[in-house]
């Protein structure tokens, strides 16, 4: 496969984009944004039926600003069935289903969904990574799949 197919093919599959359901402020700065907690919705990309919201911290003041704050690695996630559960495609055991920076280039805050195949039960597993060292600071959340068997790939 050339190197335009296999581009293309990885933007298709990339991690789902969240859309901003609100936010709260946790500190007030005079004369720069403050310091908030936003709420974040998105749609499992292989999983109609499966919306995620993402709660998580955000810097604010000059650096927030300008986007070069480094965000705390505190968040929360809960995955939900808003929907008929239909699937677009066999799944991984394990996938990336969502990441967003949160700080200027070397942290995200990643969300990976795993299979518990015998439970027959997707798991979302909120996490941050950064280039030299990491969070173990993550939250978890499972919705049943209740009406039929999740597809598996081999």
């Amino acid at each position: 496969m050339n190197k335009i197919a296999l581009l293309l093919l990885a933007c298709l599959a990339a991690p789902a984009m969240a859309e901003e359901v609100g936010e709260v402020s946790t500190t007030f700065k005079l004369l720069s944004p403050n310091d908030k907690v936003v709420v974040e919705a998105f749609d499992d990309p292989a999983v109609q039926g499966v919306a995620c919201y993402i709660s998580r911290a955000k810097t604010g003041g000059y650096k927030g600003a300008l986007g070069l704050a480094k965000d705390p690695s505190r968040f929360s996630v809960a995955c939900r069935q808003v929907g008929a559960i239909k699937f677009s495609r066999p799944l991984p055991k394990q996938e990336q289903v969502f990441k967003e920076g949160a700080s200027f280039i070397f942290k995200h805050v990643r969300v990976v969904r795993i299979v518990d195949a015998k439970r027959n039960t997707l798991t979302y597993l909120s996490y941050s990574d950064k280039l030299l060292d990491g969070s173990p600071d993550n939250a978890l959340t499972a919705v049943a799949v209740l009406d039929q068997k999740i597809p598996l790939q081999p």
